[in-house]
């Protein structure tokens, strides 16, 4: 199963690309969108939808995950980033591909353990856990990770997404499953 991880962002959105065979996992690519700061906001979201649709293009990923945004102190910023997102998602999904949605606080928990882990720890376990040559970037980094965290979750999903129809005939009586 290859997986395509994003760690959105208006400015540099990051990508990254890993392949789950059994417990394994094989770094593809990763890298960053950069859109700047100076153009409109119309056609940095181009940029990015235009950008992850190569990267699907090229790749060719079986599914993929996108980092869910947080509510910033500034209104504004996170309003640029729900959009960058939501660029991000619609090339995805006109892709046709199943997207997944992690929080930081999970992609730390699948990649360091922690959830308070900072940006450094991140990028040196997924460099560990795939095996690269050197830190990738912090973008690129936090996208590898969503992918990472995708990878871990996805099995369990599954398996509760199975399971759901069968839960849902479950009934209490005098406090036990019947």
């Amino acid at each position: 199963m290859i997986i395509l991880g994003i760690d959105p962002g208006l400015r540099t959105t990051g990508f990254g690309v890993i392949e789950k065979q059994g417990n394994k996992l094989r770094y593809i690519a990763s890298g960053t969108i950069k859109t700047g700061s100076e153009a409109a906001l119309p056609p940095r979201l181009k940029l990015i939808l235009g950008g992850i649709g190569e990267i699907v293009r090229t790749y060719r990923p079986d599914c993929a995950a996108i980092e869910k945004v947080f509510v910033n102190v500034n209104p504004q910023s996170t309003l640029l980033l729900g959009q960058a997102r939501g660029a991000a998602i619609t090339a995805l999904v006109g892709a046709d591909l199943d997207v997944a949605e992690y929080t930081a606080l999970q992609v730390k928990q699948a990649v360091v353990g922690t959830g308070r882990a900072a940006k450094e720890q991140v990028q040196d376990m997924v460099a560990r856990l795939l095996v690269l040559p050197g830190l990738p970037g912090t973008d690129a980094a936090d996208a590898l990770g969503v992918a990472i965290c995708h990878a871990h979750s996805h099995d369990a999903l599954t398996l509760l997404g199975a399971l759901a129809p069968a839960l849902g005939t479950l009934r209490m009586k005098n406090g036990r499953l019947v």
